[in-house]
């Protein structure tokens, strides 16, 4: 009797032959050069995954990059930096343009200031270019010029906020490209930060104020960041001063901090700082990836005041705001399996994030049932997962239930089959996974299929749902995926809100061919 998987019969576009297999050893399809690096580029951190090593991202993406345009990786760049927040891939495709000829360098002038936006950026930028993996351990010319460029366009009082960090720090930063001083105080400025003899009376007021505060001659404390502080003598009076003068993100990260030194005893300053975390125009300059406002209100002890945790909820609506409303029955697939329990950003030797996949993908899920309640939930993970959701209950919330849940292997084609099994009708799929589907690569009898299990149970479901689209939201830099892009299925890549922008556009119909690749070749330089 001939096999009914390889001969049934049905309507729609045939299922697509698995072209790669994934790193935990299922079929899967390779995503195009182009895509991939995109993929990268919005989820890759450099740190060791579940899966492949700092080493092995690295070599990928080098290997990527040869493989398409320079125009596109700098377009690529300029994407993962101002769209998907990225710190160190966007840092390592600048290297590379330095090294790609005219055309590269040419390009690297355009989008070096657009990538290169703070000291951080800065300092990854040196790091990767004097570690040689780009070709060379030199900076070069042009890139000590922008270097020098980027130093000149900021004021004194910012270079020196910024001159917290090492390896390279800012200071060593300047005696490799030896900027101009072009006034007294900035010559004293590039002296102190670099150990060398200054005048002393010509240094910027805010290092003044620093340096007097340090030495105990004055009371006041100076505005600068919060690593130049801790190290000081601090009483409370100090610390509310501090908190006063906090920006959005060193805020978020030190409320317990404050908790501790007696901030929040002062009710006004309690609201001060509630009403900057709620802050919409704060929000957004700050960057906020959603999930770390989830993982603050989490980690909040009890000594914070609940107008603050309020507060960090009011955030959260902000932060997930453009959250598509969907139109029609639309399924979320959060994926819930062992992988997804490893850090969002990979393993750092102790600097590894508290934040998992799965803490993302449920934050995903819980947003979009915020923003639709008529939205149905399917976790899993080598099978269907249960779970009791409430649309009305706070994203925060659902979020931790999903988050929570009991995890196993990786099936990517169970939720599918389960709405199949129930005959669903809907118009939107979406799931949020790192797909490294195994458990179903191999099919019944043995043999292996035509195609991932994914996409044959899609393409049931397309029979009963011929307008129906499916979304895949990736949040690992692996450069496979479960379901193959077409014009009904968009892959995306990335964990900040502007992957939301995406869906709403695909779900819309408004994307190019080229799905998610259009939306970074339509970045203008």
């Amino acid at each position: 009797m001939a096999n009914k998987l390889l001969f049934k019969s049905g309507g729609g576009q045939a299922v697509p032959v698995a072209d790669t297999v994934n790193e935990a050893g299922g079929v899967a399809y390779a995503m195009p050069p182009k895509h991939a690096l995109a993929q990268y580029a919005a989820t890759g951190c450099l740190n060791s995954t579940f899966y492949a090593s700092a080493d092995e991202q690295l070599g990928t993406v080098l290997k990527l990059c040869q493989s398409v345009e320079p125009a596109f990786i700098s377009k690529t760049a300029v994407y993962a930096r101002s769209k998907g927040y990225m710190k160190d891939l966007p840092a390592l495709l600048c290297a590379v343009l330095a090294s790609r000829g005219d055309e590269g360098r040419a390009l690297l002038v355009d989008v070096f200031p657009k990538v290169i936006d703070d000291t951080r950026m800065l300092r990854n930028f040196v790091q990767i270019v004097r570690s040689g993996v780009t070709g060379r351990k030199s900076l070069g010319s042009l890139p000590k010029f922008l270097i020098r460029e980027w130093i000149e366009k900021r004021d004194d009082a910012a270079l020196f906020r910024s001159s917290v960090g090492n390896d390279p720090s800012l200071a060593d930063v300047i005696k490799m490209v030896h900027p101009k001083p072009s006034t007294k105080s900035r010559e004293a400025l590039f002296g102190y930060l670099v150990g060398r003899p200054h005048e002393a009376s010509a240094l910027p007021p805010l290092v003044r104020q620093y340096e007097a505060f340090k030495a105990g001659a004055s009371p006041e404390i100076p505005d600068v960041p919060f690593q130049m502080l801790t190290s000081l003598p601090l009483g409370k009076g100090d610390w509310k001063q501090i908190a006063r003068n906090a920006p959005w993100q060193m805020t978020r990260m030190n409320l317990n901090t404050f908790a501790r030194h007696g901030v929040f005893e002062d009710e006004a300053l309690t609201q001060t700082i509630a009403q900057r975390l709620r802050d919409p125009e704060l929000i957004g300059k700050a960057k906020v990836f959603p999930y770390q406002l989830m993982v603050a209100h989490a980690q909040a002890g009890a000594d914070v005041p609940q107008a603050v945790r309020n507060a960090l909820q009011d955030a959260m609506e902000v932060a997930i705001a453009n959250v598509p409303k969907l139109g029609g029955g639309v399924f979320v697939l959060p994926d819930v399996s062992g992988s997804m329990q490893s850090p969002v950003t990979g393993y750092r030797k102790g600097a590894t994030t508290a934040v998992r996949c799965v803490d993302v993908a449920a934050l995903v899920a819980a947003a979009v049932l915020r923003q639709n309640p008529q939205a149905q939930v399917v976790p899993f993970s080598d099978d269907v997962v249960k779970a009791s959701l409430n649309p009305r209950d706070s994203v925060m919330t659902n979020a931790q239930k999903l988050a929570s849940l009991p995890s196993g292997g990786t099936n990517c084609s169970a939720p599918l089959r389960e709405l199949n099994r129930r005959k669903a009708t809907g118009d939107l799929v979406i799931y949020v996974s790192d797909n490294q589907s195994w458990v179903d690569t191999v099919f019944p009898g043995g043999s292996p299929g035509r195609g991932t299990q994914t996409m044959h149970e899609w393409s049931a479901f397309k029979q009963r749902n011929p307008g129906a689209k499916l979304v895949s939201i990736d949040i690992q830099p692996y450069g496979s995926t479960q379901a193959k892009e077409r014009e009904d299925i968009l892959n995306v890549g990335g964990f900040s809100d502007r992957v939301f922008d995406v869906v709403a556009e695909f779900a819309n119909g408004t994307l190019d061919a080229g799905h998610w690749v259009s939306v970074i070749e339509a970045v203008n330089l």
